[in-house]
């Protein structure tokens, strides 16, 4: 049988893993309006309406847009649009 001390001990693992699972979920996490805006984007991207980071990366790389790996769909967006 557990000691006070070894079931406080579990206890506290317990929260801790808990806790760092929870961290771990970050669109669980984010704030409403920010999973709406993020459950819109993946909407229009199934579409058709809007082209994907890949796509994206593609045509930069036609454009020969220097740094587009390094950056993020939205970058890309405005980097290819500035290309054009």
């Amino acid at each position: 049988m557990a000691t006070q001390k070894q079931s406080a001990a579990a206890r506290s693992n317990v929260k801790k893993a808990q806790a760092g699972a929870r961290k771990k979920q970050t669109l669980k996490n984010l704030p409403s309006k920010t999973q709406k805006a993020l459950g819109q984007e993946a909407a229009a991207v199934r579409r058709g309406d809007s082209p994907t980071r890949k796509e994206l990366e593609a045509e930069a790389r036609k454009l020969d847009i220097e740094g587009r790996s390094k950056m993020g769909k939205d970058e890309l967006k405005r980097a290819v649009a500035r290309a054009r």
